[in-house]
């Protein structure tokens, strides 16, 4: 069966704006522009708008979607099966909150007592599934799975007291590299010190230090928009500063 723009948005209630903008950016194009001038959908462009949009509910960006469903290597079918176990994951996350709020409407009530621990069960999976959603695509490809699950084991383990920690880290990291940003030197005391501090900090997220992947991530920084744009956000070069402070830490060549 054939839709137009019209029919295919009130198919899979979305506006016919969206499907115009998806056409410009090439993430869905139709299949073919009738006589009249009207962009026609075949059933191709219907599965492959569903596959977009189990991925935007699964709150990844345009950017990240685009890239995969038009890798010559996208399997739908095993696109399919990936949906449904982040799926399932999320259902149990919700579960898990649930029963979160459930006890501690019963902890306030007397009725039973929550470690601290206890109270933010839930929250650390959905901060999981954010990170899966914004970079787990291409961290699964550069590092493989086994890392990235690792990962995620680390911090579904990680106690009250290794959160703040962690989160300590990076608030000095930012400090430290604001600071030697302005000495302009890399290779400085400063910025060697704040090189160091997110070697520490990657500890928490890595099972196993290395030099080379830590050089690695600093480079990432500076060739992936999204982590330049977060590290340029004060001063425009940060990334690229931090990349440089890294690789002399490491003993990595830039």
């Amino acid at each position: 069966m054939e839709y137009t723009v019209h029919k295919l948005a009130r198919l899979a209630g979305v506006s016919s704006r969206t499907l115009r903008y998806y056409d410009e950016i090439g993430i869905l194009k139709p299949a073919r522009i009738n006589s009249s001038g009207y962009r026609i959908y075949s059933q191709a462009e219907v599965d492959l708008l569903q596959q977009i949009m189990f991925y935007r509910e699964l709150g990844m960006d345009l950017n990240n979607v685009k890239s995969i469903v038009t890798s010559p290597s996208f399997d739908p079918t095993q696109a399919l099966l990936e949906h449904k176990r982040r799926l399932l994951e999320r259902r149990t996350q919700l579960d898990v909150l649930i029963a979160n709020v459930d006890r501690s409407i019963a902890a306030t009530e007397g009725r039973c007592t929550m470690t601290d621990k206890e109270k933010f069960e839930g929250f650390v999976q959905q901060m999981i599934d954010e990170n899966e959603a914004k970079y787990g695509a291409e961290a699964r490809q550069k590092y493989g799975d086994e890392a990235v699950d690792q990962s995620n084991a680390r911090l579904k383990g990680m106690t009250k007291e290794q959160h703040d920690e962690s989160a300590r880290l990076a608030n000095e990291i930012e400090t430290t590299l604001a600071l030697a940003f302005e000495t302009g030197d890399p290779a400085g005391p400063l910025a060697q010190k704040a090189a160091d501090l997110h070697r520490q900090w990657l500890t928490f997220w890595w099972g196993s230090y290395s030099k080379e992947g830590h050089a690695g991530v600093a480079q990432m920084y500076v060739d992936d928009e999204r982590f330049t744009a977060y590290y340029d956000k004060r001063q425009p070069g940060t990334a690229r500063f931090l990349r440089d402070a890294i690789f002399i830490y490491t003993g990595q060549k830039a």
